[in-house]
């Protein structure tokens, strides 16, 4: 008899053929979020969501953050690595918090407190346990993500990342970005607020102090924007890459078309390549296809 396979699990980012449709860590990240919650809730039924506790890294969706501010639990970001997440978590188990799940946009979910890691063995049966669910249930987990951005907002990510094998020209970017005041705008997008966690800048508080550790031996600067669209370029500390993590994000209460969305943060990205990181002058290589 054939077996038609209707969703496949996997703990890498893959490619496919086009007829798959392929969420990418993000989303997943997402979903995991309302698998928890909906987890925890039906485990504890009457309690409130007050010591429930979820966190994330910093370039990763705020998807989170939406669902902690209509839920009512503590949501809390932190630089990448799940060292910094498991860390958190202890703390604020220590102060009382049930902390649900962690996660990092490059396919990296824990979930729970079992495993104090990054552990795709123990994310992966609550996907596959969903799926299932759903399957039985006549729907698919496209439509049950679809059911959290009509519930808590839609968030689209376009993240990637440029090649360069000489280091010395990241700080040349980076200190072009830094050399007389951080832009104002890029192309047409007005820049409303700017962390830099190499220098200890950030001027979303009156002090200027950022409130996640600063990292001097590497780049990572934030920019948030008129139109809510946050970007980070960020090199990377194992390979020779300027990434760029960026989303956008609509509230449930004024939807707008996902495609007009991610036309948006499109435009907001090839602006960001051209104007901050500029591949021609810095000899950057694309990502590879």
């Amino acid at each position: 008899q054939r077996r038609v396979r209707k969703a496949v699990v996997s703990t890498q980012s893959t490619g496919d053929d086009g007829s798959w449709r392929v969420f990418n860590g993000n989303e997943l990240g997402a979903m995991f979020g309302a698998i928890a919650l909906a987890n925890w809730q039906a485990g504890n039924p009457g309690n409130t969501t007050e010591k429930i506790y979820m966190n994330c890294s910093t370039v990763s969706s705020k998807f989170l953050r939406s669902m902690a501010q209509k839920e009512g639990f503590l949501y809390e970001e932190c630089l990448t690595g799940f060292k910094w997440m498991a860390n958190m978590a202890l703390k604020k188990h220590a102060e009382g918090y049930t902390c649900l799940l962690g996660f990092e946009e490059s396919i990296g979910y824990m979930y729970g407190m079992n495993v104090l890691d990054k552990d795709g063995i123990s994310a992966g049966p609550i996907l596959s346990a969903k799926a299932v669910q759903l399957y039985q249930e006549g729907t698919t987990l496209a439509a049950f993500l679809e059911a959290q951005y009509v519930k808590y907002g839609r968030h689209i990510s376009n993240n990637s990342y440029f090649l360069c094998y000489e280091p010395s020209k990241f700080d040349q970017m980076f200190g072009e970005i830094r050399d007389g005041g951080y832009p104002e705008s890029v192309g047409r997008f007005k820049v409303t607020a700017v962390r830099d966690l190499t220098v200890g800048y950030d001027n979303n508080y009156e002090d200027l102090k950022p409130r996640l550790p600063v990292c001097p031996d590497s780049h990572m600067i934030t920019f948030t924007f008129e139109n809510g669209c946050l970007v980070t370029l960020r090199t990377s500390g194992t390979e020779p890459k300027i990434k760029y993590y960026s989303e956008i994000v609509r509230s449930p209460e004024n939807p707008v078309p996902e495609k007009e969305m991610r036309a948006e943060l499109d435009e907001l990205v090839r602006a960001v390549v051209e104007h901050l990181l500029q591949p021609a002058k810095f000899d950057l290589k694309p990502r590879p296809s």
